[in-house]
């Protein structure tokens, strides 16, 4: 069901109740063939019922006819006619009826079943365990708002500044540094006065330990101005702040809270932390009563709250742009042309746009925000990922909001405006809510410091750990994935992913107890990745333990896979289910060291120009633009244009002087 995840204790589990959803009729059920049946009784109820035997006697596993990915619908594919797969039109996700069990992609989630029973009369019921809708409890009338009692300020990305009457609370606040070790950067300038905003808050919600939401650049700066502002998370099984000594942030106020259970914070405002139906262990979202006037702030969860939301909210935020995953981008060989690539970017963009529509109008907000989807890739290193990774334009997705829903207001934001919500609660108009920020304030970045983070970052290059061989079977049975039939080579590289001086080239087979490191590539028995990856945020995850979300998300290595299956059980492992604290590197050197083991020779580049590619500074590469929502497409300037080249050149002399790096 879809409370996996949840503690044994919480007073939400005791709450669902048993509803009949559909009660078939003697014929109906009689008709039933053993194998998939789907059954459509109206637009709304719709469902899988696998019918099975045991010895002779009929067994059932029943869902409704909605993929736990994106809602789309399940149908019996051509391929798999003689199986109990059927596939979702929207993404070709597979399940297997009979196992309830998602087979693409494969070791992946289970799908929340319904009860399916022969009442006395021979009639199959099927019954639903529903999740409660928390917010129902303890409801609220609305009471009268005064001008300016609820103020909403868009800061950048998916950090909002909402004003309660003078109490202040700021949602994820990534407002400096980049995200993904160096992959993402914020499109937005935030407010000048961004800092002070954030030290002098009453409360932070953190939805998630991703880092355009986690924000480490941005919590190192808060630390030093006020470490014991209360900041809340949702009791995810793997921990929001569990890599925070890794990163040297020490927050005081650190607040864990239940799902689905209030938080008061004073007589008028109080919240609730609600999951996501797909990821429970990770993604959280929000909503917050305000003298009975809901806000819903879902975030970036793919099915939040398993798809049963609150109606009627008067203000609802959401993510919209997608593009914030390497796949397909980062992916090379096979059907991974330019063209494909190309053309399946655009059609997802176009189904997410679809999709959050519905969720929306579902919803019905007065209000509608897209947010959460405004960062660029913009170091010059990654001008593929920005050309190739389009993404959706948030005054797209509000026009299409609109057509179908013209009572929902939307407002596509600028970094420092304002909405007044009992404004617009009042006129139905948003243009007589919103407070834009003064004429000449800058709103898109132009400006990162690449060179001060990205040289934190390759400092991890120079770990005395990398001269022994030894650290790769350290790290790997560290990392405790293992029984599983697939073989990853990791190549280090420079950041343009050509070949570099010292760098480690490796294999890991997982199919055993323990993993092994074979010296050639499997046979075509194995399950195969190739990962190159670049070198400094390599590096970096090895040393501090991360999770591999700055590799994958933050498009900082290269993939290609034979056979082309997405291996979710690895990367769920690795980018979610790694040990909480960091290997013991001090350890594993004194062993290295008490035993005199031998040191490779080249280990790391000998100069640290080699890791860029060239011997120069990038601060900025995109030009300062005026009041219109840019293009992903971003214009590049011509000395900008002129470095590109020099890289590209100098990566490819070193690729034909350095050759293959081998382990």
């Amino acid at each position: 069901m879809c409370f996996a995840g949840f503690p044994d204790n919480i007073s939400m589990q005791k709450q669902q109740t048993t509803v009949t959803v559909l009660r078939l009729s003697v014929e109906e059920t009689d008709s039933l063939a053993l194998g998939v049946n789907l059954i459509n009784k109206s637009e709304s109820d719709n469902f899988v019922v696998f019918k099975g035997d045991d010895n002779g006697v009929p067994v059932f596993r029943v869902c409704r006819n909605r993929c736990k990915h994106q809602g789309g619908t399940f149908i019996k594919d051509i391929e798999d006619l003689d199986s109990s797969v059927v596939r979702c039109t929207k993404h070709g996700w597979k399940l297997d009826s009979e196992t309830m069990q998602y087979v693409n992609p494969p070791d992946s989630f289970k799908q929340d079943e319904l009860v399916g029973e022969l009442d006395d009369n021979g009639r199959l019921v099927l019954s639903e365990l529903k999740p409660p809708q928390p917010w129902q409890r303890d409801s609220r009338q609305k009471e009268p708002l005064r001008p300016g009692e609820v103020k909403v300020t868009y800061l950048t990305h998916a950090s909002v500044e909402i004003d309660f009457d003078g109490l202040r609370m700021i949602t994820d606040p990534w407002l400096t540094g980049p995200a993904f070790a160096r992959g993402w950067w914020l499109l937005h300038e935030p407010p000048a006065d961004w800092l002070d905003r954030l030290a002098s808050a009453d409360l932070i919600y953190i939805s998630h330990s991703h880092s355009d939401h986690l924000s480490y650049p941005t919590l190192q700066v808060l630390q030093t101005k006020n470490p014991d502002i209360p900041i809340y998370v949702g009791n995810t099984s793997t921990p929001v702040f569990c890599k925070s000594d890794q990163h040297g942030v020490h927050m005081t106020d650190i607040n864990v809270l239940e799902f689905g259970v209030w938080k008061e914070i004073n007589k008028n405002l109080r919240f609730m932390i609600l999951m996501d139906g797909v990821h429970p262990e990770l993604d959280t979202c929000i909503l917050i009563d305000y003298k009975g006037h809901l806000i819903l702030d879902t975030v970036d969860c793919t099915n939040p709250n398993c798809g049963i939301l609150p109606e009627n909210v008067d203000l609802m935020m959401s993510d919209f742009a997608g593009g914030a995953s390497g796949f397909p981008m980062t992916f090379y060989a096979g059907r991974y042309t330019e063209e494909w690539k190309e053309n399946y970017i655009k059609r997802e963009r176009r189904k997410l746009l679809y999709y959050k529509t519905q969720v929306v109008r579902q919803v019905n907000p007065r209000v509608y925000l897209p947010f959460a989807g405004y960062f660029v890739e913009a170091h010059p290193s990654d001008r593929y990922l920005r050309s190739i990774n389009t993404k959706n334009d948030p005054n797209t997705l509000n026009d299409l909001i609109r057509r179908y829903s013209p009572h929902i207001q939307t407002w596509t934001p600028l970094p420092g405006a304002t909405l007044d919500l009992e404004k617009v609660l009042r006129s139905g108009s948003i243009s007589s809510a919103i407070k834009n920020p003064p004429e000449g304030i800058k709103i898109y970045k132009d400006l990162w410091d690449f060179d001060n983070y990205i040289k934190s970052i390759d400092e991890n290059v120079d770990n005395e750990i990398f001269s022994y061989p030894e650290w790769v079977e350290y790290y790997y049975k560290w990392c405790g994935f293992r029984s599983y039939n697939l073989v990853v080579r990791m190549i280090e590289t420079d950041d343009l992913f050509q070949p570099i001086e010292g760098g480690y080239d490796y294999y890991v087979d997982f199919s055993g107890e323990t993993p092994t490191f074979p010296q050639h590539p499997p046979d075509e028995t194995k399950n195969y990745l190739e990962i190159k990856n670049r070198i400094g945020v390599h590096r970096e995850t090895i040393v501090h333990g991360m999770f591999w979300d700055n590799l994958y998300i933050g498009f900082n290595n290269r993939i290609s896979r034979t056979p082309d299956v997405f291996h979710y059980k690895f990367w769920n492992h690795m980018q979610i289910l790694l040990p909480l604290d960091p290997p013991d590197w001090q350890k594993f050197l004194d062993e290295q060291r008490n035993k005199n083991a031998p040191k490779r020779t080249k280990w790391k580049p000998s100069h640290r120009s080699l890791i860029s590619g060239a011997q120069q500074s990038f601060t900025s590469i995109i030009p300062a633009r005026s009041d219109k929502h840019p293009s992903v497409l971003l214009s590049l300037s011509i000395p900008f244009a002129v470095g590109l080249v020099a890289l590209f050149i100098s990566g490819v002399i070193r690729y034909f002087n350095t050759g293959d790096v081998q382990r």
